[in-house]
C-alpha cells in the first residue's frame, strides 16, 4: 500500500522504522540475502483473481516473507501482498507505527478480517485518499471501516490476532483486498473509478506483464 503523502505522511514515515516483535520472524537462513521483487502492475492476472490458502510453514514460505518486507522497504511501501510480488497466496506484510498496541511491522499468513460498519458518506479527498503500489502514481479517496480486527498466522505458524483503528485499520483493509484479488481502485465511488481507469488506459495497464522494480524504476509517488 501506498497511502497518501498529505495528513498521514508523518505515520507513514515512523511506520518505516524496523521493529523486532513476536509477530515478525523474517530472519532468513544463513547464508541467504533478502532479494527485493519486482512489483506487479494492474492488469497482472495474479491481482486478480483470489490467493489460495498457504498450507505448508517452511523455509521458503520464511523467504518470501523476509523478501516481501525488504521489497516493501525499497518500495517506500506501508503494506505489500503476496499478489503484488507474482505470488498467488494469502500473505501480506506491513509496517505501521498505531497507537493500538499492534506491533508497528509484521506478517499476515491466512488472515480473516472482521470488519465494523463502513460508512456511506463521501470520501475526504484530504483525509482519506490511498494508493498502491501496484497501480503506481495514482492517489484516490476511499471510505474504508474505521476499525478492523484481523486473525491470522505468523511465518512460523504460529497465531497472530490484533485490532487496528484508523489508518491502521485502512492498511490492514488494503492488504487483505489484494488476498481476494482486489484493488482498492475497485472499490472507488464513480467519479474517481473513472479517473483511475484513465490513468490505466494512459499508461498502457491492464494487460499480463508489466512491473516496475523499486530502488531501481524511479519512484512513482515520488519518495
Amino acid at each position: 500500500m501506498q497511502p497518501s503523502t498529505k495528513e498521514a505522511a508523518p505515520d507513514i514515515r515512523c511506520g518505516l522504522l524496523s521493529f523486532a516483535s513476536a509477530y515478525l520472524h523474517e530472519t532468513p537462513p544463513k547464508d541467504r540475502y533478502m532479494t527485493v521483487l519486482p512489483i506487479t502492475i494492474w492488469g497482472e492476472p495474479v491481482l486478480h483473481r483470489r490467493a489460495s490458502e498457504v498450507e505448508v510453514f517452511d523455509d521458503e514460505l520464511r523467504n518470501l516473507i523476509a523478501d516481501m518486507f525488504e521489497t516493501n522497504d525499497a518500495a517506500n511501501g506501508v503494506g505489500l501482498a503476496a499478489p503484488q510480488v507474482g505470488v498467488g497466496k494469502r500473505i501480506f506484510v506491513y509496517k505501521f507505527a498505531n497507537d493500538d498496541g499492534a506491533p508497528p511491522s509484521g506478517v499476515l499468513v491466512n488472515p480473516v478480517l472482521t470488519l465494523s460498519k463502513i460508512s456511506g458518506a463521501v470520501p475526504d479527498p484530504d483525509e482519506e485518499e490511498e494508493g498502491c503500489l501496484s497501480f503506481p502514481g495514482g492517489q484516490y479517496p476511499l471510505k474504508r471501516a474505521d476499525w478492523a480486527r484481523v486473525k491470522g498466522f505468523d511465518g512460523e505458524g504460529q497465531p497472530v490476532e490484533f485490532e487496528a483503528t484508523g489508518w491502521f485499520a485502512r492498511v490492514i483493509q488494503h492488504e487483505y483486498d489484494h488476498l481476494d484479488g482486489k484493488l482498492y481502485v475497485n472499490r472507488l465511488m464513480d467519479r474517481y473509478a473513472r479517473k483511475a481507469m484513465k490513468q490505466a488506459k494512459k499508461s498502457g495497464w491492464g494487460v499480463p506483464g508489466l512491473t516496475w522494480m523499486p530502488g531501481v524504476d524511479p519512484d512513482p509517488f515520488g519518495h
